[in-house]
């Protein structure tokens, strides 16, 4: 898989997904016409807008499933809360317990809280807000995997440490509806939803471990009708509290669902996201085919779906280009629902290439962070970088509230780079400067691990 790509080669493709969805969803679209009340009254019945993608349920979706309803809603406030408690245990048996490569499991054989969230979703007349939190595990492992706080002052990584979810929202009654939204948002570039609870498997395939959970800035939801969503970004970066450089990033989401069995999303995006390196510019495009081919509520399998991802990007600019340093990958799964959606059955898996590792999970080797780096695994121009993994997951969902999780992953790479037996931390702690070179020791790191996850996850 020694895949050797120049610029025009990648984006000759880059945006067409989401130009070919945005095309076909306004062609043919019936024009919208006023109800005329009869001759000399002159009035017109007023119709209300459908709601954007409420003809179906969309909940078989990845990132989709949620309660039908909160049973604690009020008129101006429906409240959430999410508990995201797991066990993970590493066949590498690591001697720190730490486990590398994932931005969702980072401890092995031990019981932990991933997530904590409280918050929901305020609104009165065109106004809303939107706010969740995150305790446990992710208001540590987040804030470390984004480099931009270590550019100036006031500690960024603290400030939104404990905030998954923060922004407000102006609402427009124009066409189906336009949000304006400004804050803190989920990116969903790469389909899996950073909340585990939402997803068909705990751990993603590395296309969506590796790219955006959230964006902090500025976008627009605008629905030309209930079935086509076209939301344009303006962000300081890819997955940063603060830029990089000098230059905000921009993107691009088109999300199209003409039936209530098919659902096209395409995310593109262009920025500075190299620290220190204004000049080196990344793109990116992400797109994701979603089909549910199969729907009989009554039947032994009640219901069967797929998903397909295919993601490409690269880095151009300061000795680096499009031809040597690019991210390539795809991830695809299958899911099948049993005894009226109560049982799942998910299979899946997928691989990247990415020379150069720009977005590659740096390992935590004695404390590492992705603004320190770390000797022992470098992420340099022309370092190659090959991974493959496969999960199989199960289970059992009682209600909408509450699912119970069991899941299988293997992971394998082509450079040692997951916590091998004897760790990632250096004998009586870390030592010296964060991911520095301890001397008469390195880290164990293994080309391979296979993982099993048991997971009990609630939403309200």
């Amino acid at each position: 898989m020694n895949l050797r790509i120049n610029k025009r080669g990648i984006f000759a493709v880059m945006g067409v997904v989401s130009l070919l969805v945005a095309a076909s969803a306004f062609a043919g679209e019936p024009a919208a016409t006023d109800a005329q009340a009869n001759g000399v009254a002159k009035e017109a019945a007023e119709t209300k807008a459908a709601e954007p993608f409420s003809f179906a349920d969309f909940s078989w979706v990845p990132g989709g499933y949620a309660p039908p309803d909160s049973p604690m809603k009020t008129k101006y406030f429906t409240p959430e809360l999410r508990l995201d408690t797991a066990y993970h245990y590493s066949f590498n048996n690591p001697a720190d317990d730490t486990i590398s490569g994932s931005s969702e499991v980072f401890r092995h054989g031990e019981f932990q809280v991933t997530q904590i969230g409280v918050g929901g979703d305020f609104s009165y007349n065109n106004i809303g807000f939107r706010l969740m939190t995150q305790f446990g595990m992710y208001s540590e492992t987040t804030p470390r995997n984004d480099a931009s706080p270590s550019r100036g002052q006031w500690n960024l990584g603290d400030a939104y440490r404990y905030i998954s979810e923060a922004y407000a929202t102006y609402h427009l009654d124009v066409m189906n509806g336009i949000n304006i939204q400004a804050g803190i948002f989920m990116s969903y570039v790469g389909l899996w939803s950073y909340y585990n609870f939402d997803n068909w498997t705990y751990q993603p395939s590395y296309v969506s471990s590796n790219t955006p959970w959230f964006f902090n800035g500025v976008r627009a939801q605008i629905f030309p009708s209930d079935k086509l969503k076209i939301e344009p970004w303006l962000i300081n970066g890819w997955q940063s509290y603060g830029k990089f450089n000098n230059q905000p990033g921009i993107g691009l989401q088109i999300l199209y669902r003409p039936t209530g069995w098919l659902s096209v999303l395409g995310n593109q995006y262009y920025g500075s996201d190299d620290l220190g390196d204004p000049e080196r510019k990344r793109f990116h495009t992400d797109d994701s085919v979603m089909v549910k081919y199969h729907d009989a509520p009554d039947a032994t399998i009640s219901k069967a779906a797929a998903s397909l991802t295919f993601d490409a990007g690269c880095e151009e600019g300061d000795g680096v280009s499009c031809g040597t340093q690019y991210f390539l990958g795809f991830m695809a799964y299958n899911r099948l629902w049993f005894d009226h959606d109560r049982f799942a059955l998910t299979v899946g898996g997928g691989g990247i290439t990415n020379p150069g590792r720009y977005l590659v999970l740096l390992p935590p080797i004695n404390g590492a962070t992705a603004a320190s780096g770390t000797p022992y695994f470098t992420e340099s121009p022309g370092d190659q970088y090959i991974a493959w993994d496969t999960q199989v997951t199960a289970d059992y969902m009682p209600n909408r509230n509450i699912t119970f999780r069991l899941e299988f992953n293997h992971r394998q790479a082509s450079v040692p780079y997951f916590t091998g037996t004897d760790g990632v931390t250096p004998p009586g702690g870390n030592q010296g400067a964060v991911g520095s070179a301890v001397t008469g020791w390195t880290p164990d790191l293994a080309k391979m691990e296979n993982r099993l996850t048991g997971a009990m996850m609630i939403r309200m």
